[in-house]
């Protein structure tokens, strides 16, 4: 299979008006979208579409839910204006555990039939349940895939609606790495990236991962609030939900 985990850390730094910065250590899945039944048929502990110890909702992802991801992502790249036949999708995305998931943000790294990175789309979940989806073209050729796009989703109570992000995914054959920085007013506001291992994905492995990071989504969230309590205590402006448009 060409799926396979990705074990790593997961960063954060806010540069204003203060310095708050965090790191946790983390593990995803990269799911080739081509593959969902054979992961499940291969893996006794994960699922699709079923309970399992970590199941793989095809509805957890897109807005409107999705009823075949690999279908749905694409006629979404279809739509977007591109031709992506032959294609191979991988997802970047935690699976649900015991039941429960949460990805505040999920990737699809799209490649062409040569296998180059010609887009990714970011899928980002907020804590009230909405999704939205940035269709990102690399802004030029190189080693790493570099994009940015204008901030179109609320995600934080602590960070106004306005802002840009610039996307770096460095993808290589024992690493992945991706980078977001969120710019607000042209002045960086928000560093987050990712720094992955590639893993075999096996039962055992996966098994392995469950026993290092228990729960995973349940500790995101709870790790959500819990840096957001120290923010809030910081006395840091809160901007109201605006509803996904």
């Amino acid at each position: 299979m060409r799926s396979h985990l990705l074990e790593g850390i997961v960063r954060h730094r806010r540069t204003r008006p203060f310095t708050y910065a965090f790191e946790h250590k983390v593990f995803y899945f990269a799911v080739d979208l081509g593959e969902l039944d054979l992961v499940a048929a291969s893996l006794r502990v994960v699922s699709r579409n079923r309970r399992n110890l970590l199941t793989f909702r095809d509805d957890d992802h897109l807005d409107p839910p999705a009823a075949d991801l690999n279908a749905s992502v694409v006629e979404h790249l279809r739509r977007e204006g591109f031709d992506p036949e032959g294609w191979r999708i991988t997802l970047i995305t935690n699976l649900r555990v015991i039941g429960y998931v949460f990805n505040p943000a999920s990737f699809y790294l799209c490649r062409d039939r040569s296998g180059t990175l010609q887009i990714v789309v970011v899928e980002v979940h907020n804590t009230h349940g909405e999704r939205h989806q940035y269709t990102l073209r690399a802004d030029d050729a190189g080693e790493r895939f570099v994009a940015s796009m204008d901030k179109a989703f609320y995600v934080s109570p602590f960070i106004a609606a306005a802002g840009r992000y610039a996307v770096s995914v460095r993808d290589e054959k024992s690493r992945l790495r991706i980078t977001i920085n969120e710019q607000d007013g042209g002045t960086l506001l928000l560093h987050t990236s990712l720094d992955l291992t590639r893993r075999r994905l096996t039962d055992r492995t996966a098994a392995r991962m469950l026993m290092r990071y228990p729960l995973g989504p349940h500790r995101t969230i709870g790790m959500i609030h819990w840096h957001a309590l120290q923010l809030w205590r910081h006395g840091l402006r809160i901007y109201r939900h605006r509803a996904a448009a």
